[in-house]
Formats: structure tokens, C-alpha cells, sequence
């Protein structure tokens, strides 16, 4: 891949937590406009790799070129301006009970751009359309919304300043198998009408053959291969073998090539 076609370039992370490596010279490449999944066993260091992209976590060494600036030695000014490309969905939504779902939404426009109140609250409805949220869904707040609204809204407010990147963590955890199919849905549309580039890690199954361009399996430490669900399950390792071909990883293939 030459540096051109990717759009995130991380290079020899290494991370130390709790006493052992999590990763241990991993190396991962993210084209623009794809949907990459980050998938793996438990302490595989999925979120650990997210967490360490997004600036909340210092890796022990390694590289990390998002838009081709280096992340792990950039000026506090850079990374604001990194940051302000980006947008990130996280499990748990992280939406502020204290406020409607309007004013959460709204909220990164106020910290980030001189837009007018009027404007802003026209560009945060437009989003949490776009989610598939009603003009009622935003006075509510966030204890008022099912579990399903609660990610939608979540996501239009990742999305209200029109990223290039979109970090998804576990965005289908705990939903019920009807409402992750329709999120999933609703990240395909996104990407595509936004033109997004998207990063998510997921341990759903349905949502890898649906919605991934190419999947990254960590394990030992690093990323074990990545490439597309039909050709990664066929792959060797017995952690990647164990991981998919159980009851639930047959089932979500079967479902994915019958068309389901």
C-alpha cells in the first residue's frame, strides 16, 4: 500500500498494560473510504489499538500517521486540528444526561466552530435526521431514549461536524439482533452518502460480513491478517478458526450468503 492510499498508518505499536504487552509490534493500514473492522479474543487489544489513535492512550513505542501527520509526536495544536477530522462513536454512547439530545448533538459545534446558535441547532437536527432520530427525539433526553435511539444519537453527534473518519467502538453491543441489523444499515448509508472513512471494532459477527470492507484479527499481540470475511475465516490459525467457526459465526455466514 503506498502512503498515499492510506489514510491511518500505525507501524511497530507496542503498548504495556497491566504488567505484559497488549501489542507487541503491530502494524496497520486503513485506505480511505473502506470500513475496517478490528476484531479478536478477549484482551486481544482491540480497543486498546482505538484508544491509543484517538490520543487517550500513550503507546510504549511505535508510529501512529493519521493524514499523514505523526499523532504520537504532534503539537497540542496539531492534534486538536486531527481531532477536529474525526469523529467517534463509543459503547457507551457517552451522551450527557444533563442534556437534551439537541444540546448533545449541538454540543461539538460550539466547542469547535463560530456558527451562530440558529445555524447550529439547523445542522444538529439535519444529523440527528440523518441518524434516523425525529424532530420529537430531540428534546428528549438521553434516560428518556431506548438503547437503539441512545447509539443513534450518539452517532449524529460523532458526525455533526462532518468527519472524514469515523471511530466506531462495539456500536451494536447490546442491541437486539432487529435494531443491530438496522444500525448496521444505517453505518452503511452514512458512509456512503458522507463518503466516510470508518474504523470500528465489533465482536458481532452479523455486522463483519455486513458491513466491513476488510477485517484486522489481533491476537499474539499484533494483527494476525486483514483481509475480507469470506477470506479471513478461511484462514489457518487456529485463534482465528476458534474465533468464527462456532454456532454463531456459522450462523451469521449462512445468513450472509443467503442474503439475509
Amino acid at each position: 500500500m503506498n502512503q498515499t492510499d492510506a489514510i491511518i498508518e500505525i507501524k511497530g505499536l507496542k503498548t504495556y498494560l497491566g504488567g505484559r504487552w497488549v501489542h507487541n509490534g503491530l502494524d496497520l493500514s486503513v485506505k480511505k473510504g473502506e470500513v475496517l473492522a478490528l476484531v479478536g479474543g478477549s484482551g486481544s487489544g482491540k480497543t486498546t489499538v482505538l484508544r491509543a489513535v484517538l490520543g487517550l492512550l500513550e503507546p510504549t513505542a511505535g508510529s501512529i500517521r493519521i493524514f499523514n501527520e505523526e499523532l504520537t509526536t504532534a503539537s497540542p495544536e496539531t492534534r486538536l486540528a486531527i481531532q477536529k477530522r474525526w469523529g467517534v462513536l463509543f459503547q457507551q454512547n457517552a451522551l450527557f444526561s444533563s442534556l437534551n439530545l439537541l444540546k448533545n448533538v449541538s454540543f461539538p459545534l460550539y466547542e469547535h466552530t463560530q456558527v451562530d446558535p440558529e445555524t447550529i441547532q439547523e445542522l444538529a437536527l439535519l444529523k440527528i435526521m440523518m441518524a434516523g432520530l425525529s424532530v420529537e427525539d430531540a428534546v428528549k433526553f438521553p434516560a428518556e431514549l431506548s438503547g437503539g435511539m441512545q447509539k443513534r444519537g450518539g452517532l449524529a453527534r460523532a458526525i455533526v461536524l462532518d468527519p472524514e473518519i469515523l471511530f466506531l467502538d462495539e456500536p451494536t453491543a447490546g442491541l437486539d439482533p432487529t435494531t443491530a441489523a438496522g444500525f448496521d444499515d444505517l453505518i452503511l448509508n452514512l458512509q456512503s452518502t458522507m463518503g466516510l472513512t470508518i474504523v470500528m471494532v465489533t465482536h458481532d459477527v452479523d455486522s463483519l460480513w455486513k458491513v466491513a470492507n476488510r477485517v484486522a484479527f489481533l491476537g499474539e499481540g499484533k494483527v494476525l491478517c486483514v483481509d475480507t470475511m469470506p477470506k479471513l475465516v478461511q484462514h489457518t490459525h487456529p485463534d482465528i478458526q476458534a474465533f468464527f467457526q462456532g454456532a454463531r459465526g456459522r450462523a451469521a455466514q449462512m445468513n450472509y450468503q443467503s442474503g439475509r
